[in-house]
């Protein structure tokens, strides 16, 4: 498994972890601290876990300080928990259907010759933005899918969208491409 698979594997459950160890920080430094710096330790262990944390944990051991009973000591904590999962969780759903993603995604498949695939995600991104260059790699990849009569309107396409006198030598490949299908 390539390291970016994996990465992208790990990365929301780490965030999550990271989200409800924040919340246990949160719900333990309310009671030894006043409410702005236990929200500091919080956000600093959400952004930063492994370098905050362990300071966290030395500060309460170390120094001492007198732990006080909150009333509603867990709604805090629970509602901060809540708003910072919902926040990773609509961050992840945003992230995924931008058209950086699926352009992502087309290349991941195209290294793998999973045409139908890339097909779909050059589509996908197609349907949020038009853009000449999205429309020429899904071309090529209908091309190489050989689906000649597809790939010869999307290289169409490229050609009527894009300003050939500013990109005469791209413009030449797609009409020299065109020729060849027919």
């Amino acid at each position: 498994m390539p390291a970016g698979e994996l990465f992208d594997l790990i990365r929301p459950a780490v965030l999550l972890v990271s989200a409800l160890v924040s919340a246990w920080v949160l719900a333990s430094a309310r009671k030894r601290f006043p409410l702005y710096v236990a929200v500091a330790w919080a956000l600093g262990t959400l952004l930063l876990p492994l370098v905050v944390l362990p300071g966290y944990l030395s500060v309460i051991l170390l120094w001492g300080r007198p732990v006080r009973a909150r009333r509603w000591r867990v709604l805090l904590p629970v509602a901060y928990g809540v708003v910072v999962v919902a926040a990773i969780g609509l961050y992840f759903y945003v992230d995924r259907q931008s058209v950086d993603a699926h352009l992502a995604r087309a290349a991941e498949a195209k290294l793998v010759d999973d045409h139908a695939r890339a097909v779909s995600e050059y589509r996908r991104a197609l349907e949020l933005e038009e853009s000449p260059h999205t429309r020429k790699l899904l071309a090529m990849e209908l091309e190489a899918a050989k689906q000649f009569a597809e790939a010869k309107i999307e290289f169409e396409k490229v050609l009527a969208s894009t300003d050939c006198t500013r990109e005469e030598r791209e413009c030449a490949a797609v009409r020299e491409k065109i020729k060849r299908m027919n």
